[in-house]
């Protein structure tokens, strides 16, 4: 079998588990998407969720937030953490969109990545979901998935983005994203519950702690022996 057959295979079993895999984010708008996205570094995306409504009933766009002072926003940003860095990101995306977009974020990975406070993560996130371009989002979810079922070799986000993208059609990139994502959260966590897993056969870490397990019980019988 194929890398990419493999590789496809376990993102059908992962997608099967994990049916209409989406980003939980709640927006409106692309513009409303690359906030929540800057906003959800560091944070969950159900905390975020819970202060985009406040922040987008007073900035609703790109242009009465790129009219704000990065102080005006973190007060409303606190709760996510890391606010003065993030209302400065904020207000710095929004003005360059302005300047250079008219205010809507472009399709594009070099123009995006361009904007203040926003990494390739984010740009695919807005590209995949929010402006039909095929993106490839990786997290530390997608980066522990896919390192322990063998698909990737790299803790590097964006060589790990490579390797997908080489394993995956693009029309799958931000829907297999988006289920790694949910089977890191849910199944596959820094300990993992691999008996829930529907791909455990697939997975080079689960025969690695197989093994051990079987080592280990080996060892303890032949001790009471």
């Amino acid at each position: 079998m194929s890398r990419q057959a493999r590789a496809a295979r376990i993102v059908d079993r992962l997608e099967a588990q994990h049916p209409n895999a989406t980003t939980e984010l709640v927006y409106r708008t692309p513009f409303e998407l690359l906030v929540a996205t800057i906003l959800s570094a560091q944070c969950t995306d159900a905390r975020v969720n819970q202060v985009t409504p406040g922040l987008f009933a007073r900035y609703p766009d790109a242009a009465a937030m790129a009219r704000a002072e990065p102080e005006a926003l973190e007060s409303i940003v606190k709760p996510t953490g890391f606010f003065r860095a993030k209302s400065r990101s904020l207000v710095g995306m929004s003005r360059a969109l302005v300047e250079r977009h008219g205010g809507d974020p472009p399709p594009s990975m070099t123009a995006l990545t361009a904007l203040p406070g926003v990494g390739r993560k984010t740009a695919n996130v807005v590209l995949g979901h929010a402006l039909g371009v095929p993106g490839l989002p990786v997290d530390r979810h997608v980066l522990r998935v896919t390192n322990r079922l063998g698909l990737v070799r790299s803790d590097d986000p964006e060589k790990v983005e490579g390797a997908l993208g080489k394993l995956l059609p693009p029309a799958r990139w931000t829907r297999a994203s988006d289920t790694l994502i949910l089977h890191g959260r849910r199944i596959c966590k820094p300990r993992p519950l691999c008996d829930r897993c529907q791909v455990r056969q697939d997975c080079a870490y689960f025969r690695r702690l197989g093994a051990k397990t079987a080592v280990r019980r080996t060892g303890k019988g032949a001790r009471r022996r």
